[in-house]
């Protein structure tokens, strides 16, 4: 027996005007009875939020609350993702993974500031979304409740959808089936369904949204130079600048240049595997230095542990447990990591490719005079012979008590 509705009062709807969320606005109101308020961020998308004003209110809100997130997210969320150089399965920056449980968290914010007793999110029922939009509302306000209309409705197609806005009256501007999911934000674009559910298929060229085809772009390489202070990236090219309109710099760079695509089959927490295409110049170029910088910065025992940490990081971010014990611990660590690695990376960005070509440090565990095999080498030598014996001695008991011989 399905479970009985919960009375809901008034419901802070997480909204992006588009065809889905203005349909649960008036779907909520007929069927919950309850009064609903839109809230919209910012968290770099690229797109005017103002005209999500009217829209809102003329499909039957009662109140539109729209924040600028794009310092937060790159404060709170993106900087720690670049600490951990954080890439699910070692391939996507995890762009829409890191915007949610913060558009989660202020869904709260805004509904505790209402006085609702209930948010709502427009994922559908196989998606990661809606594991990452109830889990961070459960771990912010368990009592909250939290709605997932398009889990609960009838209607199975986005013509059905089409049909119910017409019939009520939705000022929505779809006609027919968009041939491509998207969804993006400062940090990168993610881009699924149609043609693309066929992982054998190329994806064609309208799929991509914004990075230029590689074999069209410059046939002129272009070098740039990115500052990092303490892991964060803190300029460009010498010019010091914030985070959001570095990333916003290097997106419109990498993108000229055909850098950032991505192209994979993932591994969906609800357990089924997902071809998805993303695009994430800034986050491809930004991670690939950070890496090349910690090379010089960080002791060998931190270098080799960090990248174990670094996995369940973004496997915990993935999952939508951002808000979780353990997400938070293996994030203090990173920043602990972080404490030395400052400096500059030069990369070379051509054809698609983001190639480390340079890098300095004050803070660099690099030592010329140790590493070098020309004139002033100060590496003593003599002491290796020692070292290996004393290192090989396991090697040795074990070989002599087994007769020379590995079993």
């Amino acid at each position: 027996m399905p479970s009985a509705k919960p009375k809901v009062r008034k419901c802070v709807l997480a909204y992006s005007g588009g065809l889905d969320t203005s349909v649960i606005i008036r779907w909520l109101i007929e069927n919950y009875g309850c009064e609903v308020v839109a809230f919209s961020a910012d968290l770099g998308q690229g797109e005017d939020l103002k005209p999500l004003r009217a829209r809102a209110i003329q499909t039957g809100a009662s109140k539109i609350v729209i924040k600028d997130l794009r310092r937060e997210f790159a404060r709170d969320f993106l900087t720690p993702a670049i600490h951990a150089n954080a890439l699910y399965e070692g391939k996507y920056p995890l762009a829409t993974s890191l915007g949610r449980p913060l558009i989660a968290k202020w869904l709260v914010e805004v509904a505790k500031a209402e006085g609702a007793d209930a948010v709502a999110h427009g994922c559908t029922g196989k998606g990661n979304d809606q594991v990452r939009f109830e889990v961070v509302t459960a771990a912010l306000a368990p009592r909250l409740k939290c709605l997932a209309p398009v889990r609960e409705w009838e209607m199975r197609t986005r013509e059905e959808e089409i049909e119910y806005a017409r019939r009520h009256k939705i000022p929505v501007k779809a006609t027919k089936a968009k041939p491509y999911s998207l969804d993006s934000n400062l940090w990168g674009a993610s881009i699924e369904c149609g043609v693309l559910e066929d992982p054998n298929v190329e994806p064609p060229e309208d799929a991509w949204q914004s990075t230029r085809a590689p074999e069209k772009a410059p046939d002129k390489p272009q070098t740039i130079e990115i500052e990092f202070t303490q892991g964060a990236p803190t300029g460009l090219d010498g010019r010091k600048m914030d985070l959001v309109r570095l990333i916003e710099t290097l997106n419109e760079i990498g993108r000229r240049h055909g850098v950032g695509r991505i192209d994979m089959v993932e591994n969906r927490l609800v357990g089924i595997k997902s071809r998805e295409l993303y695009e994430a110049p800034a986050a491809v170029v930004i991670i690939e230095a950070h890496r090349a910088l910690e090379g010089m910065c960080l002791d060998r025992e931190v270098a080799h542990f960090k990248p174990l940490l670094e996995s369940k990081f973004a496997e915990l971010t993935y999952y939508g447990l951002w808000y979780s014990p353990l997400r938070e611990a293996i994030g203090a660590f990173m920043t602990e990591t972080q404490k030395h690695v400052s400096g500059a990376v030069r990369m070379k960005l051509y054809k698609g490719a983001a190639r480390v070509v340079g890098r300095e440090s004050a803070s660099s565990l690099y030592d010329a005079s140790l590493a070098t095999y020309d004139e002033g080498d100060q590496f003593d030598r003599t002491a290796a012979e020692g070292f290996i014996k004393i290192f090989g001695l396991p090697s040795k008991v074990l070989a002599a008590r087994r007769g020379g011989r590995r079993k």
